[in-house]
């Protein structure tokens, strides 16, 4: 089985940073995507940014400029640095893997990181 572990979230004044990591473990071969999500209370999940095994990159509009995501794929992680945040980044984020496993691949949520910006 894999198992992804968030860590980094906190409660952080607007205009500050955090960054998150996320680390996968347990059967793995290799992994396809990365990303991190976040859901608002009241809101769906929403795509923060992803990185694919090259390392190419895709942000959400309302945080590029200001997130950046990275991987390390010896390590089998994905981290997020948050610069400038703001109060609408309250959320609770989720790290998202793609791993190839038996001929297929499957999709690995981990369990949330609580990400709060006070103004």
């Amino acid at each position: 089985q894999v198992q992804l572990v968030e860590s980094g979230g906190g409660l952080v004044r607007a205009g500050g940073s955090l960054r998150l990591s996320c680390a996968a473990s347990g059967s793995i071969f290799s992994i396809n995507l990365m990303g991190w999500y976040r859901q608002a209370p009241g809101k769906q999940r929403e795509l923060v940014a992803r990185i694919t095994s090259g390392s190419s990159t895709d942000y959400a509009d309302s945080v590029k400029g200001r997130f950046t995501i990275s991987r390390d794929n010896a390590k089998n992680a994905v981290y997020l640095q948050m610069n400038s945040l703001k109060p609408e980044d309250t959320a609770v984020y989720y790290c998202n893997a793609h791993i190839p496993q038996d001929f297929a691949i499957y999709n690995y949520w981990g369990q949330g990181t609580q990400v709060t910006v006070s103004s």
